[in-house]
């Protein structure tokens, strides 16, 4: 062993004590910081980590028949110690829960040492404290009525409510937030976060420290009016409503869901408030004198999978159709993992078996069918089904971009009604063969009570969604818009704000944020425009190390995030800063460059969709949120830079870094193409090197280059340059990349080098970082 491995050996018990140390102050610290101990938020982690497991909700695994998860159970009599009680409210003395948890006998502490699961100290003085103070329980936050409360004081760092909420936390865990981002990244962020595209150098330019006549504010107004905004948040949408261009399972042929994309877009962009924007969705047609756009909008409730397979039962599948249809209901817009009660009643939140059946039944009585028979023929719409002629897309439908002469058609949703109408039963463990018990449409009454008054319909389940008292709808939402922007959603388990999701990191500007969207109109371009406003969001992405020390995961937001772009935005990105990007909005999806074989491995060889026929010309240089989805075989390169794959709903997407998504970077043909198609027009434009050179940093960076930067670009150009010009045998192949049309008087040694040194800025981290 070496001197130097003795040394660290030598300091490590040191290190150890001085981590001790801190984490004890951390817990002090914390527990001096609480005013009233809550159950919500203090106690039920703590119990839920160390004691549900053989004293909670599951019957089979419950010990000494006592349950500490609901407040019957924790108050009742002991059953095997008579006379005793787990709690006694306001008495630490009387409550055996306290007693066991410090004891000093291991026959008798809990959890018990063979658990291998222990109370910290600080863990130990909440219980007491909580006990002390009544150990009262509490209702779910999450299915609780939102209210707004009271804003903290002000501080002058703050530019609006949210800031106020925001440093107040920030004091609480000693943290001051960092200084105001640089206009350059500002600019940057703003446009990748509203548009998903970067700032070209002429506005990086126009708006450049933001002290002359175009300010901030000028900035998101003109982003939040740009058609790209519709597109960027169409993104996160196309996820939650698992939009695809196949049907999925072995067949998986080609259907026409696209125009409810480019609905999709049209609503952002046109700022439909999120209360309609839900409404005509669930049950647009069901609206009195519905017109074919609200129709068009319920086919996000029939983007899931459809087999056409022969001999599959139809009435297996139809279940199959509803079930995803009420699981993407309740996860995508109601953040509840009501699926977890399809085949029993759910173990941690208060819905039974019997409720997830009648939020199913609002679902069950469209003319769908399991199998529509041929399997030689696939529909591009299954029943029932939108019919589009010209004149509805020259009239109310407008927005949809199609340019061919037939008929166009879309899944959409329609009703049962009289004798039509289905009786839905609960079904024994799920089985779509098992059915039991009658039930009727209605609402878990732990969420909100299903109102008399209401449709026992679609409708009616939609009006109840977007209900003022609806704990859920707007809090789901702001929360999903808050994870666009930051990353991470102040609850971090965006789907899932039960009891075993995450607790919000910030509780009171979560209900703050919610009634205030719910007060002014469900208006979403103000949502963004107030978050981005935001002193919070402004803050630099510098990382320090106490930041490192205190909140290595910047929960407190003391910085802003640095976050990888996602798969649709590295596409446009990359096509946008080279010029070759064709900004058509809406249309049919597209199939851009792809590797050879994999579309193939993955098909049945039947059907138009059996071989992968790629796209030409300007369809090759489109946005990702139109590249073609095949639900077999997802675009392979969004996949590595971990794109949904489209086959359910999802709420939020993972951030990997693997040694793939460098290799896409180094050899991806777009990216190839996109570096050839800049260095030709820089190198035209430009008759220095190092003004071109300078030029494609600002367009794919969007800032300046560091005197630094140029010197170690300049000399790679260089090295580059003496590279193609003693091996002139090598600029051809290296130049003809991708379909975009070549002049060969431009297949020259400079141009090589110069597209050599925009393949290097591409690959850059910061590039394609969110900063």
């Amino acid at each position: 062993m070496t001197i130097k491995k003795l040394h660290i050996l030598a300091f490590l018990p040191i290190f150890a004590l001085f981590f001790s140390c801190q984490e004890k102050n951390k817990e002090t610290n914390s527990l001096a910081n609480i005013n009233q101990v809550s159950y919500n938020f203090h106690i039920r982690p703590i119990l839920s980590d160390k004691c549900f497991a053989c004293h909670g909700p599951d019957a089979n695994k419950r010990e000494a028949d006592l349950r500490l998860d609901t407040e019957e159970g924790a108050f009742a009599a002991l059953k095997e110690s008579p006379g005793k009680f787990a709690l006694v409210s306001g008495k630490i003395e009387e409550s055996e829960v306290y007693h066991r948890i410090t004891s000093e006998d291991p026959g008798e502490l809990m959890p018990p040492p063979e658990s291998n699961l222990a109370l910290t100290e600080n863990e130990i003085a909440l219980i007491k404290r909580w006990i002390e103070e009544g150990a009262q329980y509490e209702p779910h936050w999450a299915f609780t009525r939102a209210e707004k409360p009271a804003v903290p004081e002000g501080t002058e760092w703050a530019n609006n409510e949210i800031d106020q909420f925001i440093y107040h936390k920030m004091l609480e865990k000693g943290l001051e937030p960092n200084p105001k981002a640089e206009p350059y990244e500002l600019i940057k962020r703003a446009s990748l976060d509203l548009t998903g595209l970067p700032p070209s150098p002429e506005v990086l330019d126009r708006f450049k420290d933001f002290s002359g006549e175009f300010t901030y504010e000028d900035l998101l107004d003109g982003l939040l009016s740009d058609p790209s905004y519709g597109e960027k948040l169409a993104v996160l949408w196309m996820d939650i409503s698992r939009y695809a261009d196949s049907y999925g399972y072995q067949d998986d042929n080609i259907r026409t869901q696209w125009p409810y994309r480019d609905w999709v877009i049209h609503a952002f962009n046109e700022n439909l408030p999120y209360d309609d924007f839900i409404t005509w969705q669930l049950a647009g047609d069901l609206l009195p004198n519905a017109n074919k756009e609200q129709i068009l909008a319920t086919a996000f409730n029939r983007n899931h999978k459809y087999t056409e397979e022969g001999g599959v039962i139809d009435e297996e599948y139809r279940i199959e159709y509803v079930l995803d249809k009420t699981n993407t209901f309740s996860k995508g817009i109601l953040g509840i993992t009501m699926e977890c009660a399809q085949c029993h009643d759910h173990k941690y939140d208060p819905f039974s078996q019997k409720d997830y059946y009648e939020f199913f039944a609002f679902f069950n009585n469209t003319p769908e069918k399991g199998y529509e028979g041929d399997v030689s023929v696939s529909k591009p719409a299954k029943t029932p089904v939108l019919w589009m002629d010209h004149e509805d897309l020259s009239g109310i439908m407008d927005f949809i971009n199609y340019q061919d002469t037939t008929k166009l058609s879309v899944s959409v949703m329609g009703e049962l009604e009289g004798e039509e109408k289905r009786t839905t039963y609960i079904l024994d463990r799920g089985v779509y063969d098992a059915p039991s018990v009658p039930v009727s449409a209605s609402t878990p009454a732990s969420i909100l009570e299903f109102p008399e008054d209401l449709e026992a319909n679609r409708l009616g389940l939609a009006k109840w969604t977007v209900n003022r008292d609806n704990p859920l709808t707007a809090r789901v939402f702001v929360n999903l818009i808050w994870q666009e922007i930051f990353g991470t959603g102040i609850v971090k388990s965006a789907g899932d704000f039960g009891m075993q999701g995450d607790l919000p990191s910030h509780p009171e500007l979560l209900d703050w944020l919610a009634v205030d969207f719910m007060e002014n109109g469900w208006d979403i371009k103000r949502l963004l425009k107030q978050i981005l406003s935001s002193a919070t969001y402004q803050q630099s992405a510098e990382i320090t190390k106490e930041h490192l020390a205190v909140d290595p995961e910047n929960i407190y937001l003391v910085r802003a995030p640095r976050l990888r772009l996602t798969a649709e935005n590295i596409q446009d990105l990359v096509l946008a800063s080279s010029g070759l990007l064709h900004q058509e909005l809406g249309g049919p999806s597209v199939k851009p460059y792809q590797p050879e074989g994999v579309w193939e491995a993955a098909s049945s060889g039947r059907g138009v969709l059996a071989t992968y026929v790629q796209d030409t010309g300007k369809s090759l240089y489109r946005r990702g949120l139109y590249n073609f989805i095949k639900l077999t075989v997802p675009p392979p390169k969004a996949i590595i830079f971990d794109a949904s794959n489209r086959d359910q709903c999802e709420v939020g997407r993972g951030r990997t870094n693997t040694p793939l998504q460098a290799l896409v970077m180094l050899n991806d043909p777009m990216v190839l193409e996109a570096s050839r198609v800049l260095a030709m027009n820089l190198g035209t434009q430009f008759n220095d090197d190092s003004e071109a050179i300078e030029h494609a940093f600002k367009r794919i960076l969007c800032r300046d280059m560091k005197p630094e930067e140029q010197d170690l670009l300049e000399s790679y150009f260089e090295d580059q340059l003496e590279r193609f010009e003693n091996n002139q045998d090598q600029i051809k192949p290296t130049l003809e990349v991708g379909e975009y049309p070549i002049d060969p008087s431009q297949e020259t040694a400079r141009n090589a080098a110069l597209m050599q040194v925009i393949v290097s800025l591409y690959n850059l981290e910061e590039t394609i970082t969110k900063i």
